[in-house]
């Protein structure tokens, strides 16, 4: 058989398996995992029911395909913007925008019984190991420049970045997507507090506290003595 015609075998069943794919996703969506049968699949899909049985056995197994190529899909993003960047703050601070948009974007799959199906899939677990250690190491790196905390392990970071970001899947709005991003990376920058500053501080804030007890009293005239002899005055 010529290669061109193999091409064009393999074009149209990749064609047939991604409308499929994309037809039970949004069916599922709409309706409810357990509302959507092969026969409407099938229908929706505009192909024969014997065609997408040799695609496919069941429903589940077409949601799981669907959820591999996205995961696939999320991972390739984060790659690429990763990638894109120069420094490792700004390789960081684009791959964490990136996740916290993809989670903005899925947030129509939240608490549903479709959700719940797809985060059984071993898929799941796998990406989100890589995802990880993407991030791990890129908070490595930014660790060694000096751009990030020492304080704290790479891993636990990690594990801050991704726990702060699923909330990106509540928020209205793209904006307030980057602004919790903003807010993650601060709570990783580098303490340039030290501690005989903060002592300073706390020493400053007593003294201050000891010459006037009284700081919400109102200004007084230029014959007042003070707030203690205004408050023991007899009325």
């Amino acid at each position: 058989m010529p290669k061109l015609w193999n091409e064009t075998i393999d074009a149209h069943r990749t064609a047939v398996r991604t409308a499929v794919m994309d037809t039970t996703a949004a069916l599922v969506a709409e309706r409810g995992l357990a509302s959507v049968t092969m026969s409407q699949i099938a229908k929706e899909s505009g192909i024969g029911r014997a065609t997408l049985y040799k695609y496919f056995p069941d429903v589940e197994a077409i949601l799981l395909a669907w959820h591999e190529r996205q995961i696939g899909e999320h991972l390739g993003r984060l790659t690429q913007v990763r990638d894109q960047a120069d420094e490792p703050i700004d390789r960081l601070e684009a791959v964490l925008e990136a996740f916290a948009l993809i989670s903005h974007e899925s947030r129509g799959h939240r608490d549903t019984e479709f959700a719940a199906f797809l985060h059984r899939d071993q898929h799941v677990t796998e990406a989100q190991q890589q995802l990880h250690g993407m991030i791990r190491d890129l908070v490595t790196e930014g660790v060694r420049t000096g751009d990030l905390r020492d304080d704290i392990a790479p891993g636990e970071l990690a594990n801050y970045c991704l726990h702060a970001l699923t909330a990106a899947g509540s928020l209205p709005s793209k904006a307030a997507v980057r602004r919790l991003v903003m807010v993650t990376l601060a709570g990783m920058r580098p303490d340039e507090t030290s501690s005989d500053t903060d002592e300073a501080r706390r020493q400053t804030r007593r003294s201050a506290r000891t010459i006037d007890p009284y700081p919400d009293d109102p200004p007084h005239g230029p014959h007042h003595h003070g707030p203690r002899s205004h408050r023991g005055a007899s009325s």
